[in-house]
C-alpha cells in the first residue's frame, strides 16, 4: 500500500488507462456495467464545474482594475480567437491533402437525441445573456454563467474599494479555495474511474470500429499533435522557458484531457497545475482558464472543419474556396460555449453541418469513434488553453519562474 502511494496520480491515470483498454478488449460487452463506476467519477467532478466556474471568473475580474480587464481581455481574445481560426484551417488543410472522406463506406453507430439550433443570428446572440442565472446553472450552460460572471466581476471591482465590497471579494477567494480542495480530493479517484470509463467505451464499441475510420482519426490526431507541437515551441521560444520543462509541468494536465475527453473535469486540474507547477499568478490563471474552456477549443474547431471535408468528400461534393472558408468560420463560432463534456463534439457538429446544407443524419459515421476523436479535441482544446495563459501571464510579468523551473513551491 505504501508503494501505491509513492506512484504519483499522473502515472496512475496512465497506469489505469492501459489496464482499461485491455480489460475492455478482453471482456468486451461483459465489462460494459462497469461505466457505472466511470459516470459517478465524471458526477463528483462535474457537480462542482458551474460553480468554479463563476467563483474564479468573478474572483479574477474583481480584483482587476478597468483598465487592466481591456489590456488583459484584448490580449485574451486575439489568442482565443486568432488560435482557433487557425486549428480550424489547418482542419480543413489536412483534409483536403489527406481526403480521409475518400473511400469511406457504411455507416456506423447511431445518433440520438442531438439539440440542433435551427434559430436565427439574433436569436443565437440573444442566448448568450441568461434570462435567469439560477436556470443557466442548473442547465450548466457554461457561456451564460461566464457572461453572468464578468458582469458580476465587474460590478465587484467597481465596488471593492468599500469595506463590504473587499469583504465580498475575499469571501468568494476563500470559497474558491474550499471548491478547489474538495476537487483535489475527489480526483485521488481518478485512476478507477478512468479505468471504468475507458474498459466500458473499448468493451462497447470493440476496437474493430477503429479499422473503417482510422484514417479519419490518423488525419485529426497528426494534425491535433503537430498543432500543439508547435504551440509548444512557440510558448517555449516567447516566454523562454524549458521545452522539457513545459512538457513535464503540463503533463499531468494532458492525461486527464485524454482520458476523460472533457474540458470540464480538466478544468481543476488546470488552475490547480497552472498555479503550483507553471507559475501563472492567481489573477490570470482564474481569469483565463475558465474562459478559454468555453471560448477557445482549438480541438473542437479543428475536428468540426476536418468532419465538413470529410463528409463533403463522403457525398463526393466539390467544396468551393467561398464554402471552405464558410466552414472556417462555421467551426470558430460554434466553439463560443459549447457542451464540454464526452460527447459535446457530436452536439455541435450537429449545429454546423445544416448550416452547410450537409444532411445531419450522416453524423452517424463518426458517432462509433467519437471518445475516440474526443482524445484529440480535448487535447488541443485543455492543453492550448494553458499555453495561452501561460503566454498571458509572462506578457504580464506574472509568471514565476522559480515555480515553473521547480525551484521553489507555491505558497498561498
Amino acid at each position: 500500500m505504501g508503494t501505491l502511494r509513492k506512484v504519483s496520480l499522473t502515472n496512475q491515470i496512465m497506469a489505469a488507462m492501459v489496464l482499461g483498454i485491455l480489460a475492455g478488449a478482453i471482456f468486451q460487452q461483459n465489462i460494459i456495467g462497469i461505466k457505472v463506476v466511470g459516470d459517478l467519477f465524471l458526477r463528483l467532478i462535474q457537480m462542482s464545474v458551474v460553480i468554479l466556474i463563476m467563483g474564479s471568473v468573478i474572483e479574477a475580474v474583481g480584483g482587476l482594475e478597468i483598465q487592466e480587464l481591456r489590456k488583459i481581455g484584448f490580449k485574451m481574445f486575439v489568442w482565443f480567437m486568432g488560435s482557433t481560426i487557425v486549428a480550424a484551417v489547418i482542419g480543413v488543410i489536412f483534409g483536403l491533402i489527406v481526403k480521409p472522406g475518400v473511400g469511406l463506406k457504411g455507416t456506423i453507430g447511431t445518433v440520438d437525441s442531438l439539440t440542433v439550433n435551427d434559430g436565427s443570428l439574433q436569436e443565437i446572440i440573444l442566448d448568450f445573456i441568461p434570462q435567469n442565472i439560477i436556470a443557466a446553472m442548473a442547465e450548466a450552460n457554461m457561456i451564460q454563467v461566464i457572461i453572468f460572471a464578468l458582469f458580476f466581476g465587474l460590478a465587484l471591482s467597481l465596488v471593492k474599494q468599500d469595506v463590504k465590497g473587499r469583504q465580498m471579494l475575499e469571501w468568494v477567494s476563500n470559497f474558491n479555495s474550499v471548491i478547489l480542495k474538495m476537487v483535489t480530493l475527489i480526483m485521488q479517484l481518478a485512476p478507477i474511474g478512468i479505468f471504468a470509463l475507458i474498459a466500458a467505451v473499448v468493451g462497447e464499441i470493440g476496437v474493430g470500429v477503429l479499422g473503417t475510420l482510422m484514417k479519419f482519426l490518423l488525419t485529426l490526431g497528426t494534425a491535433a499533435v503537430l498543432y500543439l507541437i508547435v504551440w509548444l515551441g512557440i510558448t517555449t521560444l516567447y516566454c523562454k522557458v524549458s521545452f522539457s520543462r513545459l512538457l513535464k509541468n503540463i503533463w499531468r494536465i494532458t492525461m486527464i484531457a485524454v482520458t476523460t475527453t472533457s474540458s470540464a473535469v480538466s478544468l481543476p486540474v488546470k488552475i490547480e497545475d497552472g498555479r503550483e507547477k507553471l507559475g501563472i499568478s492567481d489573477r490570470i490563471n482564474k481569469l483565463v482558464m475558465p474562459l478559454g474552456m468555453s471560448l477557445n477549443s482549438n480541438g473542437l474547431a479543428m475536428y468540426l472543419s476536418l468532419s465538413i471535408v470529410t463528409f463533403a468528400q463522403f457525398f463526393q461534393i466539390e467544396l468551393t474556396l467561398g464554402q471552405l472558408t464558410q466552414a472556417v468560420l462555421l467551426s470558430t463560432l460554434a466553439c463560443l460555449g459549447t457542451v464540454v463534456v464526452p460527447g459535446g463534439g457530436l452536439v455541435a457538429l450537429a449545429t454546423v453541418m445544416p448550416m452547410l446544407g450537409l444532411p445531419t443524419e450522416s453524423i452517424a459515421l463518426l458517432a462509433g469513434i467519437d471518445w475516440f476523436s474526443g482524445v484529440f479535441r480535448t487535447l488541443l482544446n485543455v492543453d492550448i488553453d494553458v499555453l495561452v495563459a501561460l503566454i498571458i501571464a509572462n506578457d504580464e510579468g506574472e509568471l514565476d519562474r522559480g515555480i515553473f523551473n521547480g525551484e521553489k513551491s507555491y505558497t498561498e
